[in-house]
């Protein structure tokens, strides 16, 4: 398979992702924010984390407007997988590819640790190679906290939608809410950031099985 991660000007995950896609198997290249070529050679599109267009106006409002987007928009039509990390989780939501927002912590300020998140879809395209229950990512954002309306929380619900919740509600987020998809299961956002949990040597590897359930569920769609 081959997978690409967007460079929005302020990424700065966008090496961490890069080469935890290396390092297990999704073959990654990058591709800036500002191309407006077809991304129809990939099987999974990344959006890492950061401050896409210094976070002005409201995050991830203007990095809506870059001209990837029209392909990641296609992309998620047809299918693919595309993941938002942070920073992307928050353009997945301005550029309407999931609903609901995030807004600034219940607590303003950042929030720089790790947390414990509920596996709560454990058959999802992101999951599915998990057997653990609760796995410990690292988190770094000050406008990660979900809102969304009691419609659409239901909805969430009703569908099987929210995939991670957190163990302890660090942020204020509704209903715990850690990462979401849209109804296909194909688009997932998510404030935690599982390519920092991906290294022995760091201490932390439950990551790892995120990016092989995404590699596994590609490899069942009969894409090598």
């Amino acid at each position: 398979m081959k997978s690409v991660v967007v460079r929005f000007p302020g990424s700065n995950c966008d090496e961490d992702m890069y080469y935890a896609l290396k390092d297990l198997g999704l073959a990654p290249e990058f591709i800036s924010a500002q191309s407006d070529a077809s991304l129809d050679e990939y099987d999974a599109i990344f959006l890492p984390g950061g401050f896409s267009y210094g976070d002005y106006l409201r995050t991830g409002a203007i990095a809506r407007f870059s001209p990837i987007m029209a392909a990641v928009q296609t992309a998620a039509a047809q299918g693919k997988i595309v993941v938002g990390i942070c920073n992307g989780f928050q353009i997945l939501t301005e550029s309407g590819l999931l609903p609901g927002q995030l807004m600034m912590n219940e607590v303003p300020g950042f929030i720089c640790d790790e947390t414990e998140l509920v596996i709560n879809q454990k058959t999802s395209a992101f999951t599915n190679a998990y057997t653990a229950e609760q796995i410990l990512v690292p988190v770094a954002h000050a406008d990660g906290r979900y809102y969304a309306d009691a419609e659409t929380l239901q909805r969430l619900e009703d569908q099987n939608q929210i995939v991670f919740k957190y163990a302890e509600n660090l942020n204020g987020s509704e209903n715990r809410i850690a990462g979401i998809t849209n109804e296909q299961g194909n688009v997932l956002g998510m404030m935690p950031h599982p390519e920092r949990a991906v290294e022995t040597l760091l201490g932390n590897t439950d990551g790892q099985n995120f990016f092989k359930s995404i590699l596994a569920t590609v490899a069942a769609q009969g894409v090598n």
